[in-house]
């Protein structure tokens, strides 16, 4: 497979999807349930790009049940709340945090950093948004865009290496969740020596991978 030619394909057609809109919906709700009965209070995400699906909206509900859950008072007013708030410490849910990519140009690598709704933004080295001055954070859990994926969870990016690179300086890597839609599935894909599938892929049709 010339994977050039497979990821400019993949990236025309995604921005061409006329159910992209429908598409998006279907993969926040995938998204939401697949994170209930996570331990996890920081995940890495990305800012989309190039119609990418975009996590943010699930991830902010995410952190938003959590606040609620911890407005409630009470056995009976907790057991109300979503089953996994329910199993959680109040001290795990006040520390529910987002990150977006900060890029390092030297390095090629990302850093985490903590991001919500309103926080100060600027660009980055290649125009994409990043949280101006926000705390750095480690992702237990990182949600990673995929152009394309194929048999055993393996990703097509845009080859730039920066998640392999980034991955490869966590002790413990995190959980890697590759999100996209369910177009870009290439069943002729070959993974390299040095690729790593990942944890789980999620598409707009379910879970489409998991180790």
């Amino acid at each position: 497979m010339d994977k050039a030619t497979a990821r400019k394909t993949l990236i025309e057609q995604r921005l061409n999807l006329p159910d992209r809109l429908q598409r998006a919906e279907l993969l926040q709700r995938v998204l939401r349930i697949w994170l209930v009965g996570r331990p996890d209070t920081v995940i890495g995400a990305y800012w989309p790009i190039k119609g990418e699906f975009d996590p943010l909206p699930a991830l902010y509900r995410w952190q938003e049940d959590a606040m609620l859950a911890q407005s409630l008072s009470g056995n009976e007013a907790l057991a109300s709340a979503e089953p996994m708030l329910a199993t959680e410490s109040l001290a795990q849910r006040h520390k529910r945090k987002i990150g977006l990519p900060v890029v390092n140009k030297q390095t090629k690598t990302l850093t985490f950093h903590a991001w919500y709704p309103g926080c100060p933004m600027e660009e980055d080295a290649y125009g994409i948004p990043k949280p101006k001055d926000t705390e750095l954070v480690v992702p237990t859990v990182l949600l990673v865009p995929c152009v394309g994926w194929g048999p055993g969870g393996y990703r097509l990016g845009y080859g730039g290496g920066f998640y392999d690179r980034t991955l490869a300086s966590y002790q413990p890597p995190p959980v890697t969740v590759g999100l996209g839609y369910s177009m870009g599935f290439l069943p002729e894909l070959q993974p390299e020596p040095h690729d790593v599938p990942l944890g789980a892929i999620l598409s707009d049709e379910g879970v489409a991978w998991q180790k």
